[in-house]
């Protein structure tokens, strides 16, 4: 897929039946931060204001990209945004001066991004070495999109069991239960907003396990599943 071609679809990719994900039920991940103080399946912060807001069919979300990245890294990037498109309302665009707020990619100090629409322009870091993978891409959007992590959403307890013991001094904000909005969906092991069993562990033990299957492998999505698929058509309502 040349350059060209990547910017064009970029612009012109024409709605599918996004119903079809909603309405009929590479490399390991690198982990993430999320940005400090911003701590809201889908943020409750999604029903007072922090989602992107719908226009007619579609979600826009304006976006710019670091010209610090090569040409290759950027088409990167634009793909990975081209995977929502296929199977979602929300729509990518570029930043026009007029956009007060937007998603920025730079290559920062490893992979984060705000919860929810923030505010003026909100970034997105995909540092160059080990964040410019489809899955790393779609789970920062999917957390400026409004999503958490799924090993910290409210129903947690009834599927896993966080090894405190296990996880480094300081981390443990990544494994803390928050309230959040489920959707009506079931917990996903495949989503590709799980971390790993082995996430942030101190000692090589894990810090996550199944409760209904201790030696299950989990936390290695290398695409959104169906589950976070339809979380995001339910969300923000692409079906209607």
């Amino acid at each position: 897929m040349t350059p060209a071609f990547v910017f064009l679809l970029f612009f012109s990719l024409t709605a599918i039946n996004n119903c079809l994900f909603v309405c009929s039920a590479e490399t390991p991940l690198i982990y993430d931060d999320i940005v400090p103080n911003l701590h809201r399946n889908a943020d409750p912060c999604t029903a007072t204001g922090c989602k992107w807001p719908k226009i007619g069919r579609y979600v826009r979300v304006p976006v710019s990209i670091s010209s610090s990245y090569s040409e290759e890294e950027r088409n990167i990037i634009i793909r990975g945004l081209l995977t929502f498109h296929k199977s979602t309302c929300i729509r990518f665009v570029w930043r026009r001066q007029w956009h007060r707020n937007y998603l920025y990619f730079f290559s920062g100090t490893g992979c984060w991004s705000s919860l929810g629409r923030q505010s003026r322009g909100q970034a997105i870091s995909l540092r160059k070495n080990g964040c410019l993978y489809r899955n790393t891409i779609q789970h920062e959007v999917l957390h400026a999109l409004g999503f958490h992590h799924e090993q910290v959403r409210s129903d947690r307890d009834d599927y896993v069991s966080i090894l405190t013991q296990n996880i480094q001094p300081g981390k443990e904000s990544n494994f803390q239960k928050v309230m959040t909005n489920n959707l009506g969906t079931t917990y996903d092991f495949n989503s590709v907003m799980h971390y790993s069993k082995y996430a942030f562990s101190k000692n090589r033990q894990p810090t996550i396990i199944a409760r209904d299957d201790p030696d299950l492998t989990f936390g290695h999505a290398t695409e959104m599943s169906a589950n976070d698929i339809a979380r995001i058509n339910m969300l923000y309502q692409c079906c209607e």
